[in-house]
């Protein structure tokens, strides 16, 4: 597949390192310009672009960057899309330490991707955003291994569902249907499930005792 990634740290660099390494053609962008990126594209064999340009043709478009960089993303961000992309969306709302307070967030109750949704004006798919970054290079196992962990994904469209769920069974995971976007609070920060590595009955039963009131520690 063509697949986008737009943000290049430690999920969006170890996606881009992991995909092109199961032969997807993989381009990827940061807020600082492709000239930045010229070690993880010689490595990799990634093509670097601006993030105005990541999308282009893709049919998976993955949105790894902070929550507060989001309503900064060019508005016409998935111009040029294959029909029926894909977009996963793996961030996180860390109110105190990084993105400063959300009201829409905080007072309205939006979940997390779908204030990120809002925003890009596209459905997206939450995955990733409680995986360590290095067990999407440490830990891939084949189907039916007993060590293959579980990843949780939420989101409404289930068409894009499906093909997430796909990408990540060829990346090494099981998945576990998390529900839809304004479900996704069961896997956002401080969760049962969030940082878990479990296999699909563990991340089933995290999902289901997770409390839909934000903790204290993540309230702005």
């Amino acid at each position: 597949m063509k697949i986008g990634i737009i943000g290049a740290g430690n999920i969006g660099g170890n996606l881009t390192r992991r995909l092109t390494a199961l032969g997807h053609d993989v381009s990827v962008a940061n807020s600082r310009g492709p000239e930045t990126l010229t070690a993880l594209a010689t490595e990799t064999g990634a093509t670097p672009v601006p993030v105005g340009e990541a999308a282009r043709g893709a049919e998976v478009v993955v949105v790894t960057v902070p929550l507060r960089a989001v309503p900064d993303l060019p508005a016409d961000l998935f111009a040029g899309a294959a029909d029926g992309f894909a977009v996963i969306d793996t961030g996180n709302y860390y109110p105190r330490e990084r993105d400063g307070r959300i009201a829409a967030i905080e007072d309205d109750g939006l979940t997390e991707s779908r204030w990120t949704e809002q925003h890009v004006g596209h459905a997206v798919i939450k995955a990733f955003n409680g995986t360590y970054a290095s067990d999407i290079l440490d830990r891939p196992r084949p189907a039916g291994d007993p060590e293959r962990i579980a990843l949780p994904v939420a989101g409404d469209d289930e068409a894009a569902k499906r093909t997430v769920r796909g990408l990540i069974d060829e990346l090494g995971f099981d998945t576990v249907d998390a529900g839809g976007i304004d479900e996704s609070w069961r896997q956002q920060p401080d969760t049962p499930v969030y940082g878990l590595r479990g296999d699909v009955e563990a991340v089933t039963k995290a999902l289901a005792e997770a409390s839909p009131e934000r903790p204290a520690g993540f309230r702005g």
